[in-house]
């Protein structure tokens, strides 16, 4: 941030304040510099895309350590420093991730406790997966040329690989990668490997030294991504997919490789000769704690359901809306608007809407919002402590939103007197990961679906309906608009993850029920 080293976008006009959506962004980030105390990107809140964040970021093999001349003012060197001379590290779980995938950032240490253990393969999965891009390449070309390197030979690969991937396919790759884009990976990595070695027998100056550290570092990644890419030997997905973010895109404009298991990586990086406890509310699926355990590598370990201070079946009901029709694609049926719109009437608004998709939540609010007096509130409308405010401060309000609503939520009280879930939150499936991980459990003879599919769906929903019972005096409904948790034979597995709360497909009970509480909270 303060210029030592190339900003990863040259055209990026920093200096002459945000002139579009990412300068906004990178603006943004500076201000929040010169007031976080942490430097940590899971303090930023609402976040940035991960174009913004590398303008103002440097992995770790950039790092210039002792010789950086803001070393002191460093937040990574501030953590590790209060890290070695500390008993208790208390970190979160991005840091997790890249103890498990890249650099040592906690140092020694005999005891490991994880909180909120769910989330911890996908955050595993997220740190361990790796993209090459065209512009990823010329970035580690430009850096290389700073410092006097030839780069011909790097700079017409990849012209390659840009030729190559304008003729991929969106989507997962089976088998071997298509012949174009191999060989452009080969004669990427093949020139890679040649800026390493010019690189390597470089003696740049003091005033060259942090463009040495950035060049060899970029240079690097696109090697090592190439060598991922090129020899997976099937312990990686792979897939071709638009630039970040552009989802109607059909345009091929990244090869990312994700690790198909990261139970080995868990095990031993994380937990290997230390004593670990993972705790979370939503750890026992289906009542148990196997599919969990299969998914963290612990297959070993000593399990505790420790039960909850809560009354559920007296505190809170389960409606499952069994008479409405099976959900489709693309949103919310008007049906299920119906449903929802009956459901908030009778609450007096109290509800927290819990969607599959913001396309779903957007509908259901502008509906809401037609059709009743109350107050509706959107994820995207604000920052999500501003929109938690403003939804505790009116009881009536309603707030929708989507995956950010379904965690960590905690409003106590008749505010969310009603949590309305539109449909089991099965993952994409066209999602490769989802997709390569249930071919590897049905090709070991297992259940794929309900390995992958239904354990992903059971977490979401055990969190989801967990925003119902926040205190002893709490009281409410769970609504579940999709009928195939009644009607369908794993139905009963999502149902158990959930809190045991008392179970109805009853509608004339339920708003009965929420009318009066309705009434007593007036």
């Amino acid at each position: 941030m303060d210029g030592g080293y190339p900003p990863e976008d040259d055209t990026l006009p920093i200096n002459l304040g945000p002139t579009s959506e990412l300068g906004r962004q990178v603006a943004r980030l500076h201000e929040w510099a010169a007031e976080t105390d942490s430097g940590d990107r899971d303090d930023l809140v609402p976040g940035v895309p991960g174009r913004a964040w590398a303008q103002v970021s440097v992995s770790g093999r950039e790092c210039l350590e002792s010789r950086c001349p803001a070393l002191e003012r460093c937040f990574a060197q501030r953590a590790r420093d209060q890290a070695a001379g500390a008993r208790i590290v208390v970190t979160n779980h991005a840091v997790l991730g890249v103890q498990a995938t890249s650099h040592d950032m906690i140092g020694e240490h005999q005891v490991l406790i994880v909180d909120e253990a769910h989330e911890l393969v996908q955050r595993i999965t997220s740190s361990a997966t790796h993209e090459l891009t065209v512009l990823s390449v010329d970035r580690a070309s430009r850096n290389a040329r700073r410092v006097g390197i030839a780069t011909e030979q790097l700079d017409r690969a990849a012209r390659s690989l840009d030729s190559a991937l304008g003729e991929a396919r969106i989507g997962r790759v089976r088998g071997e990668l298509p012949d174009a884009v191999a060989d452009a990976l080969e004669l990427v990595r093949q020139s890679a490997r040649q800026v390493l070695t010019g690189l390597g027998k470089t003696d740049a100056g003091a005033e060259l030294q942090g463009h040495a550290k950035v060049a060899t570092a970029s240079v690097t990644e696109v090697f090592d991504v190439c060598e991922e890419l090129l020899e997976t030997s099937g312990s990686h997905v792979i897939w071709f997919a638009p630039r970040d973010g552009d989802y109607g895109s059909n345009v091929a404009e990244r090869i990312v490789a994700a690790p198909l298991n990261v139970a080995a990586t868990i095990h031993d990086k994380l937990l290997a000769d230390r004593a670990s406890i993972m705790t979370s509310a939503t750890l026992a699926l289906g009542g148990n704690f196997e599919a969990i355990s299969r998914h963290l590598g612990v297959d070993d370990a000593v399990t505790l359901d420790a039960g909850s201070p809560f009354a559920y079946e007296r505190q809170g009901m389960l409606y499952v809306a069994s008479h409405l029709p099976r959900p489709g694609q693309g949103g919310i049926g008007d049906e299920a608007l119906d449903e929802l719109a009956a459901l908030i009437e009778a609450a007096g608004g109290r509800t927290l809407g819990l969607f599959s998709s913001h396309k779903a939540a957007v509908t259901a609010a502008e509906a809401i919002r037609e059709r009743l007096d109350v107050p509706v509130l959107y994820q995207l409308d604000d920052q999500l402590p501003t929109l938690m405010k403003e939804f505790a401060a009116d009881p009536r309000a309603c707030l929708f939103g989507s995956t950010a609503l379904w965690q960590g939520i905690d409003v106590p009280g008749a505010t969310s007197s009603l949590v309305v879930i539109d449909r089991i939150p099965f993952p994409r499936p066209d999602d490769p990961i989802t997709q390569a991980r249930t071919e590897l459990v049905e090709e070991k003879g297992g259940n794929g679906f309900m390995a992958i599919s239904a354990t992903h769906a059971a977490l979401l929903l055990a969190q989801g309906a967990g925003r119902l019972i926040r205190s002893a005096s709490d009281r409410g409904v769970v609504a579940v608009l999709d009928p195939r948790l009644a009607t369908q034979r794993y139905g009963g597995f999502l149902a158990r993850s959930m809190p045991p709360l008392w179970p109805t497909t009853d509608r004339e009970v339920v708003l009965a029920a929420l009318r009066r509480l309705d009434a007593e909270a007036q």
